[in-house]
């Protein structure tokens, strides 16, 4: 299998708290590999099977961006995200054929985007608060994907049967999938990283003793 070539996030791994696998150098390496394809499908089930019951417009989007933050704690790679989103995304596809869960447009589309989205917002991210604001913006731009596609699908009479009109629903729907997406970012980034590093940078080695 050809390498892939994903290089390390100084930022995410100076601050997870988790064991980081990743070292120096560009290729990613099977055993990374096989943590963020599991960190994908983890959200996938997380989204099908997973229901937290909170009846809040726009709160799936904590079921996606757990378990991708996690992912990214232990694989802090530029472009982990999009590992992780596109597992996610066949694996939700691979459910719903074999007809064992399905997801709706809007949860799918936050499944789908949030792993693109963490390596868009965090590309530039260092530690501390500006780590945990490109979680939660992250967030914020995915659970608004999902809320754009979502209403979209209710004007075109496509939503689920029995739920509330796009009249009642859009208005306090735009401002629980805004809230809902930062604190679901900003909650995972407060789990899986500090607010500050380790001290050193986690590209740096340890100098030795004299």
């Amino acid at each position: 299998m050809p390498a892939i070539r994903l290089p390390l996030h100084p930022g995410l791994a100076d601050g997870s708290r988790l064991p980081v696998m990743t070292a120096e150098g560009g290729d990613l390496r099977a055993s990374e590999l096989a943590v963020l394809v599991g960190a994908g499908v983890a959200a996938a089930l997380c989204s099908t099977l997973f229901d937290l019951n909170l009846r809040i417009p726009g709160h799936a989007i904590l079921r996606a961006v757990f378990p991708m933050a996690c992912g990214l704690a232990i694989v802090p790679r530029r472009g982990s995200g999009t590992m992780m989103g596109a597992s996610a995304l066949l694996t939700a596809l691979v459910l719903r054929t074999g007809g064992t869960a399905s997801l709706g447009v809007g949860a799918a589309t936050s499944l789908a985007l949030t792993g693109p989205f963490l390596d868009l917002a965090l590309w530039r991210a260092g530690r501390g608060w500006r780590l945990y604001l490109g979680f939660a913006l992250a967030g914020l731009a995915s659970n608004l994907a999902a809320f754009a596609v979502r209403a979209g699908a209710k004007s075109l009479g496509l939503d689920h049967f029995g739920t509330r009109p796009l009249a009642l629903w859009w208005s306090p729907a735009a401002a629980t999938y805004a809230l809902c997406g930062l604190a679901a970012g900003l909650l995972s980034a407060l789990v899986w990283f500090r607010f500050s590093g380790r001290g050193e940078s986690a590209t740096e080695p340890i100098e030795p003793e004299q």
